[in-house]
Protein backbone atom coordinates (compact mmCIF):
# COMPACT_ATOMS: atom_id res chain seq x y z
CA UNK A 1 0.00 0.00 0.00
CA UNK A 2 1.14 3.27 -1.20
CA UNK A 3 2.33 5.37 1.79
CA UNK A 4 0.42 8.35 0.85
CA UNK A 5 -2.96 6.72 0.42
CA UNK A 6 -5.70 7.84 2.25
CA UNK A 7 -7.41 5.10 4.78
CA UNK A 8 -11.17 4.65 5.08
CA UNK A 9 -12.40 2.66 8.71
CA UNK A 10 -15.65 2.36 8.21
CA UNK A 11 -17.16 -0.23 11.01
CA UNK A 12 -20.06 -1.50 10.49
CA UNK A 13 -22.43 -1.53 13.10
CA UNK A 14 -24.03 -4.08 15.25
CA UNK A 15 -28.23 -4.10 14.62
CA UNK A 16 -28.70 -3.97 19.12
CA UNK A 17 -27.06 -0.63 20.28
CA UNK A 18 -29.94 0.14 22.11
CA UNK A 19 -29.35 1.29 25.70
CA UNK A 20 -25.49 1.53 25.53
CA UNK A 21 -25.84 4.10 22.97
CA UNK A 22 -28.54 6.45 25.15
CA UNK A 23 -25.42 8.45 26.72
CA UNK A 24 -23.83 9.74 23.43
CA UNK A 25 -26.92 10.37 21.72
CA UNK A 26 -27.88 13.36 24.05
CA UNK A 27 -24.22 14.78 23.91
CA UNK A 28 -24.33 18.56 23.47
CA UNK A 29 -23.80 19.63 20.26
CA UNK A 30 -19.98 20.47 19.23
CA UNK A 31 -19.38 24.12 20.27
CA UNK A 32 -19.44 26.41 17.39
CA UNK A 33 -20.19 23.76 14.72
CA UNK A 34 -20.79 23.60 12.14
CA UNK A 35 -21.12 27.52 11.33
CA UNK A 36 -20.83 27.13 7.68
CA UNK A 37 -22.02 25.04 5.16
CA UNK A 38 -20.88 21.08 5.09
CA UNK A 39 -20.44 18.99 2.46
CA UNK A 40 -21.38 15.72 1.69
CA UNK A 41 -19.87 13.31 -0.96
CA UNK A 42 -21.93 10.49 -2.23
CA UNK A 43 -19.35 8.44 -4.59
CA UNK A 44 -22.08 7.42 -6.80
CA UNK A 45 -24.59 9.51 -9.63
CA UNK A 46 -28.11 10.85 -8.32
CA UNK A 47 -30.59 8.08 -7.75
CA UNK A 48 -29.15 5.18 -6.53
CA UNK A 49 -29.70 3.16 -2.98
CA UNK A 50 -26.29 5.47 -1.62
CA UNK A 51 -26.92 8.65 -2.98
CA UNK A 52 -31.15 8.90 -1.26
CA UNK A 53 -29.41 7.26 1.93
CA UNK A 54 -26.78 9.73 2.36
CA UNK A 55 -29.36 12.66 1.05
CA UNK A 56 -31.82 11.56 4.16
CA UNK A 57 -29.27 12.30 6.25
CA UNK A 58 -27.86 15.43 5.10
CA UNK A 59 -31.37 16.41 5.80
CA UNK A 60 -32.07 15.24 9.41
CA UNK A 61 -28.48 16.75 9.84
CA UNK A 62 -29.41 20.07 8.44
CA UNK A 63 -32.61 20.11 10.57
CA UNK A 64 -30.98 19.46 13.84
CA UNK A 65 -27.90 21.48 13.51
CA UNK A 66 -29.69 24.32 11.88
CA UNK A 67 -26.96 25.12 8.90
CA UNK A 68 -26.87 23.34 5.08
CA UNK A 69 -25.00 20.10 4.59
CA UNK A 70 -25.05 20.37 0.69
CA UNK A 71 -24.55 16.32 -1.33
CA UNK A 72 -22.31 16.84 -3.84
CA UNK A 73 -22.21 13.32 -6.31
CA UNK A 74 -18.53 11.91 -7.60
CA UNK A 75 -19.50 9.04 -9.00
CA UNK A 76 -16.78 6.56 -10.98
CA UNK A 77 -13.98 4.46 -10.58
CA UNK A 78 -15.76 1.81 -8.77
CA UNK A 79 -17.01 4.85 -6.00
CA UNK A 80 -13.17 5.28 -4.99
CA UNK A 81 -12.61 9.04 -7.07
CA UNK A 82 -15.77 10.08 -4.28
CA UNK A 83 -14.02 7.97 -1.70
CA UNK A 84 -10.83 9.57 -2.85
CA UNK A 85 -12.10 13.06 -2.82
CA UNK A 86 -13.27 12.47 0.95
CA UNK A 87 -9.81 11.21 1.70
CA UNK A 88 -7.88 14.20 0.69
CA UNK A 89 -10.51 16.65 2.09
CA UNK A 90 -9.66 19.00 5.41
CA UNK A 91 -10.27 16.96 8.41
CA UNK A 92 -12.41 20.02 10.12
CA UNK A 93 -16.00 18.36 9.78
CA UNK A 94 -16.90 20.27 6.71
CA UNK A 95 -16.26 17.38 4.53
CA UNK A 96 -17.94 14.14 5.01
CA UNK A 97 -18.68 11.32 2.79
CA UNK A 98 -21.61 8.58 2.42
CA UNK A 99 -20.05 5.05 1.81
CA UNK A 100 -21.64 1.13 0.71
CA UNK A 101 -20.28 -2.15 0.94
CA UNK A 102 -18.03 -1.41 -2.65
CA UNK A 103 -16.03 0.76 0.42
CA UNK A 104 -15.05 -2.80 2.02
CA UNK A 105 -14.94 -5.07 -0.82
CA UNK A 106 -12.29 -2.75 -3.09
CA UNK A 107 -9.34 -3.48 -1.15
CA UNK A 108 -9.52 -7.38 -1.45
CA UNK A 109 -10.80 -6.82 -5.28
CA UNK A 110 -8.72 -3.95 -6.27
CA UNK A 111 -5.46 -4.09 -3.81
CA UNK A 112 -3.12 -1.24 -5.18
CA UNK A 113 -5.40 0.59 -7.49
CA UNK A 114 -7.59 1.58 -4.05
CA UNK A 115 -5.88 5.36 -3.63
CA UNK A 116 -6.17 6.08 -0.11
CA UNK A 117 -6.04 3.40 2.99
CA UNK A 118 -9.20 2.05 3.85
CA UNK A 119 -8.23 1.56 7.18
CA UNK A 120 -6.55 4.81 8.36
CA UNK A 121 -7.54 7.46 6.40
CA UNK A 122 -11.17 7.86 7.45
CA UNK A 123 -13.06 8.25 10.74
CA UNK A 124 -16.12 6.47 10.94
CA UNK A 125 -19.15 8.08 11.84
CA UNK A 126 -22.60 5.77 11.87
CA UNK A 127 -24.09 2.57 10.03
CA UNK A 128 -27.19 3.74 8.74
CA UNK A 129 -28.59 0.75 7.47
CA UNK A 130 -28.25 -2.58 5.83
CA UNK A 131 -30.17 -4.53 3.59
CA UNK A 132 -31.51 -8.24 3.26
CA UNK A 133 -30.96 -10.56 0.41
CA UNK A 134 -32.18 -13.53 -0.30
CA UNK A 135 -31.47 -16.06 -2.68
CA UNK A 136 -33.85 -17.29 -5.19
CA UNK A 137 -34.20 -20.14 -7.84
CA UNK A 138 -36.52 -19.82 -11.33
CA UNK A 139 -39.29 -22.29 -10.91
CA UNK A 140 -38.08 -24.89 -13.57
CA UNK A 141 -35.00 -25.79 -11.21
CA UNK A 142 -35.76 -28.94 -9.74
CA UNK A 143 -35.06 -28.18 -5.97
CA UNK A 144 -37.10 -26.77 -3.33
CA UNK A 145 -34.58 -26.23 -0.38
CA UNK A 146 -31.06 -25.12 -0.27
CA UNK A 147 -30.16 -29.13 0.30
CA UNK A 148 -31.65 -30.21 -2.76
CA UNK A 149 -30.18 -27.01 -4.78
CA UNK A 150 -26.71 -28.66 -3.51
CA UNK A 151 -27.48 -31.68 -4.61
CA UNK A 152 -28.56 -30.76 -8.13
CA UNK A 153 -25.48 -28.72 -8.13
CA UNK A 154 -22.61 -31.52 -7.51
CA UNK A 155 -24.94 -33.68 -10.25
CA UNK A 156 -24.51 -31.40 -12.55
CA UNK A 157 -21.15 -29.25 -12.33
CA UNK A 158 -21.35 -25.77 -13.98
CA UNK A 159 -24.94 -26.35 -14.90
CA UNK A 160 -26.52 -24.02 -12.74
CA UNK A 161 -25.78 -19.67 -13.55
CA UNK A 162 -26.17 -17.32 -11.60
CA UNK A 163 -26.03 -13.28 -12.86
CA UNK A 164 -24.91 -10.26 -10.88
CA UNK A 165 -24.24 -6.81 -11.11
CA UNK A 166 -20.52 -7.63 -12.10
CA UNK A 167 -17.69 -8.90 -11.05
CA UNK A 168 -17.00 -8.30 -7.03
CA UNK A 169 -20.70 -6.93 -6.56
CA UNK A 170 -22.29 -8.10 -3.41
CA UNK A 171 -24.35 -10.62 -5.35
CA UNK A 172 -21.57 -11.96 -7.09
CA UNK A 173 -19.53 -12.52 -3.66
CA UNK A 174 -22.59 -13.78 -1.96
CA UNK A 175 -22.26 -16.57 -4.73
CA UNK A 176 -18.79 -16.80 -4.56
CA UNK A 177 -19.35 -17.76 -0.71
CA UNK A 178 -21.50 -20.28 -1.11
CA UNK A 179 -19.69 -21.99 -3.94
CA UNK A 180 -17.21 -22.17 -1.30
CA UNK A 181 -18.98 -23.39 1.59
CA UNK A 182 -21.10 -25.79 0.15
CA UNK A 183 -18.21 -27.04 -2.86
CA UNK A 184 -20.09 -26.81 -5.73
CA UNK A 185 -19.37 -25.69 -9.27
CA UNK A 186 -21.97 -23.21 -10.37
CA UNK A 187 -21.20 -20.51 -13.09
CA UNK A 188 -21.23 -16.69 -12.43
CA UNK A 189 -22.49 -14.55 -15.68
CA UNK A 190 -21.95 -10.60 -14.74
CA UNK A 191 -24.04 -8.06 -16.15
CA UNK A 192 -23.52 -4.54 -16.18
CA UNK A 193 -27.16 -3.78 -13.94
CA UNK A 194 -29.11 -5.85 -11.34
CA UNK A 195 -32.34 -5.07 -13.46
CA UNK A 196 -31.12 -7.19 -16.46
CA UNK A 197 -30.35 -9.94 -14.00
CA UNK A 198 -33.47 -9.88 -12.71
CA UNK A 199 -34.76 -10.18 -16.48
CA UNK A 200 -33.09 -12.57 -17.09
CA UNK A 201 -33.72 -14.56 -14.53
CA UNK A 202 -37.52 -15.10 -14.69
CA UNK A 203 -36.89 -15.42 -17.99
CA UNK A 204 -35.05 -18.80 -17.10
CA UNK A 205 -31.45 -17.52 -19.28
CA UNK A 206 -29.72 -18.15 -15.97
CA UNK A 207 -30.96 -20.38 -13.14
CA UNK A 208 -30.38 -18.31 -9.60
CA UNK A 209 -29.51 -14.96 -8.08
CA UNK A 210 -28.93 -12.96 -4.81
CA UNK A 211 -30.99 -9.66 -5.08
CA UNK A 212 -32.50 -7.41 -2.01
CA UNK A 213 -36.23 -8.88 -0.57
CA UNK A 214 -37.51 -5.87 -1.46
CA UNK A 215 -36.67 -6.42 -5.11
CA UNK A 216 -37.92 -10.06 -5.01
CA UNK A 217 -40.78 -10.65 -2.58
CA UNK A 218 -43.28 -9.88 -5.31
CA UNK A 219 -42.04 -11.96 -7.56
CA UNK A 220 -41.52 -14.91 -4.51
CA UNK A 221 -45.18 -14.19 -3.24
CA UNK A 222 -46.09 -14.36 -7.01
CA UNK A 223 -44.21 -18.14 -7.61
CA UNK A 224 -42.82 -16.16 -10.16
CA UNK A 225 -39.42 -17.16 -8.04
CA UNK A 226 -38.47 -19.95 -5.54
CA UNK A 227 -37.36 -18.38 -2.21
CA UNK A 228 -34.35 -20.32 -0.99
CA UNK A 229 -32.63 -18.89 1.87
CA UNK A 230 -31.65 -15.30 3.71
CA UNK A 231 -28.23 -14.17 3.93
CA UNK A 232 -29.42 -12.31 7.10
CA UNK A 233 -28.14 -13.71 10.62
CA UNK A 234 -32.28 -13.57 10.89
CA UNK A 235 -34.93 -14.33 9.19
CA UNK A 236 -36.84 -11.17 7.23
CA UNK A 237 -40.30 -9.87 8.07
CA UNK A 238 -41.29 -9.77 4.60
CA UNK A 239 -39.92 -13.46 3.76
CA UNK A 240 -40.72 -15.00 7.31
CA UNK A 241 -41.16 -18.46 6.25
CA UNK A 242 -37.85 -18.71 4.65
CA UNK A 243 -34.75 -19.91 6.98
CA UNK A 244 -31.50 -18.12 6.65
CA UNK A 245 -27.76 -19.60 5.37
CA UNK A 246 -26.81 -20.33 9.04
CA UNK A 247 -29.98 -22.15 9.70
CA UNK A 248 -29.71 -24.57 7.09
CA UNK A 249 -25.61 -25.23 7.93
CA UNK A 250 -23.99 -22.41 5.64
CA UNK A 251 -23.42 -19.53 8.05
CA UNK A 252 -20.19 -17.92 5.71
CA UNK A 253 -23.06 -17.02 3.21
CA UNK A 254 -23.31 -13.98 5.11
CA UNK A 255 -23.84 -10.74 2.52
CA UNK A 256 -25.37 -7.57 5.17
CA UNK A 257 -24.41 -4.76 2.81
CA UNK A 258 -23.85 -1.61 4.79
CA UNK A 259 -24.58 1.95 3.93
CA UNK A 260 -22.70 4.25 6.45
CA UNK A 261 -21.27 7.56 6.84
CA UNK A 262 -17.50 8.67 7.29
CA UNK A 263 -15.21 11.62 8.21
CA UNK A 264 -11.23 12.18 7.18
CA UNK A 265 -9.19 11.20 9.45
CA UNK A 266 -8.38 13.62 11.96
CA UNK A 267 -12.17 15.06 12.65
CA UNK A 268 -12.23 15.92 15.79
CA UNK A 269 -13.95 13.55 18.01
CA UNK A 270 -16.52 16.17 19.58
CA UNK A 271 -17.40 16.92 16.70
CA UNK A 272 -17.80 13.27 15.06
CA UNK A 273 -20.17 12.20 18.34
CA UNK A 274 -22.42 15.05 17.45
CA UNK A 275 -22.96 14.01 13.74
CA UNK A 276 -23.39 10.11 15.24
CA UNK A 277 -25.41 10.75 18.02
CA UNK A 278 -28.31 12.94 15.75
CA UNK A 279 -28.47 10.12 12.83
CA UNK A 280 -28.57 7.07 15.73
CA UNK A 281 -31.67 8.87 17.40
CA UNK A 282 -33.19 9.33 13.81
CA UNK A 283 -32.45 5.98 12.56
CA UNK A 284 -33.61 3.67 15.61
CA UNK A 285 -36.49 6.02 16.50
CA UNK A 286 -36.93 9.30 14.70
CA UNK A 287 -37.59 10.54 11.08
CA UNK A 288 -35.20 8.33 9.27
CA UNK A 289 -36.56 5.07 11.31
CA UNK A 290 -39.73 5.17 9.19
CA UNK A 291 -38.47 5.81 5.83
CA UNK A 292 -35.83 3.01 6.19
CA UNK A 293 -38.68 0.83 7.08
CA UNK A 294 -40.92 1.67 4.10
CA UNK A 295 -37.49 0.98 1.71
CA UNK A 296 -37.10 -2.31 3.24
CA UNK A 297 -34.19 -1.13 4.97
CA UNK A 298 -32.65 -2.63 8.65
CA UNK A 299 -32.40 0.58 10.36
CA UNK A 300 -29.10 0.06 12.09
CA UNK A 301 -28.00 3.73 14.05
CA UNK A 302 -24.34 2.42 15.74
CA UNK A 303 -21.84 3.81 16.90
CA UNK A 304 -18.56 5.10 15.41
CA UNK A 305 -16.63 2.05 17.44
CA UNK A 306 -19.08 -0.41 16.48
CA UNK A 307 -19.49 0.96 12.64
CA UNK A 308 -15.36 0.66 12.86
CA UNK A 309 -15.41 -2.70 14.36
CA UNK A 310 -17.98 -3.46 11.22
CA UNK A 311 -15.66 -2.05 8.86
CA UNK A 312 -12.72 -3.94 9.69
CA UNK A 313 -14.33 -7.24 9.82
CA UNK A 314 -15.81 -7.02 6.69
CA UNK A 315 -12.77 -6.19 4.71
CA UNK A 316 -11.38 -9.27 6.17
CA UNK A 317 -14.10 -11.27 4.96
CA UNK A 318 -14.52 -9.94 1.62
CA UNK A 319 -10.41 -10.35 0.99
CA UNK A 320 -10.45 -13.99 2.15
CA UNK A 321 -13.57 -14.35 0.15
CA UNK A 322 -11.89 -12.79 -2.79
CA UNK A 323 -8.23 -14.00 -2.69
CA UNK A 324 -9.92 -18.06 -2.31
CA UNK A 325 -11.95 -17.48 -4.78
CA UNK A 326 -9.56 -16.05 -7.24
CA UNK A 327 -11.65 -13.11 -8.27
CA UNK A 328 -9.95 -10.36 -10.46
CA UNK A 329 -11.84 -6.69 -11.13
CA UNK A 330 -12.54 -6.09 -14.20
Amino acid sequence: MNTGRRSFVLGTGALMVGAAAGPWTRTAHAAGYPDKPVHVIIPYPPGAATDNLGRMAADVWSKELKQSFVVENKGGGGTMIGTRALATSAPDGYTLGMVDSAFVINPGLRGAEVPYDTLKDFKPIAQIATAPFVMVVHPSVQAKDLKSFIELAKASPGMLSYGSAGVGSGPHLAGEQLRQSAGIDIQHIPYRGGGTVITDLLGGQVQFAFATVPTLAGHIKAGRLRAIAVTTSQRVDLLPGVPTFAELGLPDVDLTPLFGLIAPAGVPDDIIQTLSGIIATSVRSGEMHQKLSKMGFIPVGSTPAEFQRRIQDEVQKWTQVIKRGGVVAQ
